[in-house]
């Protein structure tokens, strides 16, 4: 095989960088998509038709378009409809938050769903406001019932976004490719960056393990 990693191990730091832009818009969009994911799951199991229709539309909306779309629509056509700048991290959180929020929704709905419905006519009965129900009696116990299916998403999500390297963002991604470019050797740069997110996945997939033992001795 015609490898070469003499030539890009100087590069190795470089790449390695990207990890930190990585993790910024991975961790800042997991916030926003799960903030989001609740507000819209709310929706969704409320009485009101209208919202219940924004949250089905909005869902719709970013399920069934690709995410490489929606992350190239904020970035060059919003600041082409509203004369503004976007750089690149801010549109890649804006773009994975929104996205992120409309899969966490649904895996949050299936949550809630998944509680005893006694509980939530229990707790009206007894004259507990409904956000304050929700926010202490039946959030709490979905959210441990489908925390290995948002840590799924949280790792998905680490790996869909090389997708950023479209609109120049220096994620590891990236510099791989600005290595392959300045060396004319792109495989072992792409190999490089390939063994970073894989270690990334395990890491995460380690920690949300941990996590999810913890939440269940706690019960």
């Amino acid at each position: 095989m015609n490898l070469d990693f003499t030539t890009v191990l100087p590069s190795i730091p470089y790449i390695l960088e990207g990890i930190g832009i990585t993790l910024q818009i991975v961790l800042a969009a997991t916030v926003i998509g799960f903030l989001l994911g609740i507000l819209l799951a709310l929706f969704k199991i409320g009485r009101i038709k209208l919202l219940r229709w924004i949250a089905d539309v909005y869902t719709s909306i970013f399920r069934g378009t690709p995410l490489v779309l929606q992350l190239m629509i904020i970035y060059y056509a919003i600041p082409q409809l509203l004369d503004i700048q976007i750089d690149p991290i801010p549109a890649a959180i804006l773009a994975f938050g929104l996205n992120s929020g409309a899969y966490i929704s649904e895996i949050i709905r299936g949550g809630i769903n998944a509680v005893d419905k006694g509980q939530q006519e229990a707790a009206l009965a007894l004259g507990i406001p409904y956000f304050k129900m929700m926010k202490d009696i039946i959030l709490p116990q979905a959210l441990k019932n489908i925390l290995p299916a948002l840590m799924n998403e949280f790792i998905t999500l680490n790996k869909e976004s090389a997708i950023v390297t479209v609109i120049g963002a220096l994620d590891i991604m990236r510099r791989a490719y600005v290595v392959g470019g300045s060396t004319f050797r792109y495989l072992e740069p792409l190999l490089i960056a390939g063994v970073i997110y894989y270690i990334m996945t395990l890491i995460l997939t380690f920690l949300g393990k941990m996590l999810e033992k913890r939440m269940r001795r706690s019960d």
